[in-house]
């Protein structure tokens, strides 16, 4: 594929035809990106959302394939292969558990994208994500730039959201970075954080914008609160759309994203969230921020939450 030309057909496979799945190849095809193919275990739950999906592409005036297979050996031809497949965590069911039960779909996933997709570029969603993105490259053996974790880019936009509900102005218009793992230690930076160019410090006090980063923290455990049953899917289905059109049409983004990190931020053998530079190449280059003493130890921390936890799967031997 010869990509930044939107005129020539990209192919996405997207494991797991759950809500995240679903949504995202429906943002993909709406889009144009790619023709998309879902991947799910479960007998004809792939094909028929494809087919229903397929049903609905005439009235994007887009074009595009849609599929669905119960096959991991569909991924073949894949540019991007985006990673949504998962147990969401349920009442009862310990961090340890949700760890090894999602780790048990992870693995023979990354070994079948080696095996029938190998020049494919990887977005993983699956929770725990920093972790689950670690195992991911590890299994696949994938050079470090093409696998990558997604949560940066939902924290950030929800972050954004927040902010824009508090204001009463656009979020289209709120710049926002939060950093770290995708968990209770996420690191918002309101210093990074802007109105169309306007500090937000300038617009609101440092006590409201403390609550929303709080909240932002919280972000999905609200949604699942709320549902009862269930967890948040349109929001993390574009954030990894985002993620695949910047691949895709080699965007040169700078966002936020869990990649593989060997040293930057005092941070090493882990996946953690970070600005990158985000484009054909996948990880084009990992910025580093002059941060606060206060924000680099709100990193660190959140670095050693997630070697803790790659630690307890030993995906490292």
């Amino acid at each position: 594929m010869e990509r930044g030309r939107v005129d020539v057909k990209s192919q996405v496979s997207v494991i797991g035809a759950g809500n995240v799945g679903a949504n995202t190849a429906l943002y993909i095809a709406e889009r144009g990106l790619a023709d998309v193919t879902l991947i799910d275990i479960v007998e004809g739950m792939p094909q028929g959302k494809a087919l229903d999906l397929q049903q609905a592409a005439p009235l994007w005036h887009k074009g595009g394939r849609l599929t669905g297979s119960n096959d991991f050996a569909a991924v073949a031809g894949s540019d991007v292969v985006v990673m949504t497949a998962g147990f969401p965590r349920k009442p009862g069911m310990s961090r340890t558990d949700l760890l090894k039960a999602n780790a048990d779909i992870v693995r023979p996933a990354a070994e079948a994208v080696k095996k029938h997709a190998p020049k494919a570029f990887v977005v993983v969603v699956t929770n725990p994500l920093d972790v689950m993105a670690y195992l991911f490259w590890k299994v696949s053996g994938f050079p470090k730039q093409r696998v990558l974790g997604m949560a940066g880019i939902l924290d950030s936009t929800r972050f954004r959201a927040f902010l824009a509900m508090e204001l009463g102005m656009s979020g289209a218009d709120i710049h926002a970075m939060v950093l770290g793992g995708h968990g209770d230690s996420m690191v918002p930076l309101p210093r990074f954080t802007t109105v169309n160019g306007i500090p937000v410090g300038e617009l609101l006090s440092a006590d409201r914008i403390a609550a929303i980063a709080q909240r932002t923290r919280d972000g999905g455990a609200e949604i699942v609160k709320l549902l009862k049953s269930g967890s948040a899917y349109y929001a993390p289905a574009m954030s990894a759309v985002e993620m695949v059109e910047a691949i895709l049409t080699d965007q040169k983004r700078l966002v936020p994203c869990s990649v593989l990190l060997e040293g930057e931020y005092g941070l090493r053998d882990l996946f953690i969230g970070v600005p990158i530079v985000l484009g054909a190449g996948g990880v084009e280059k990992i910025v580093e921020l002059k941060l606060t003493p206060e924000e680099l130890a709100g990193l660190q921390k959140s670095g050693q939450d997630v070697a803790s936890s790659i630690a307890e799967l030993q995906v490292g031997v």
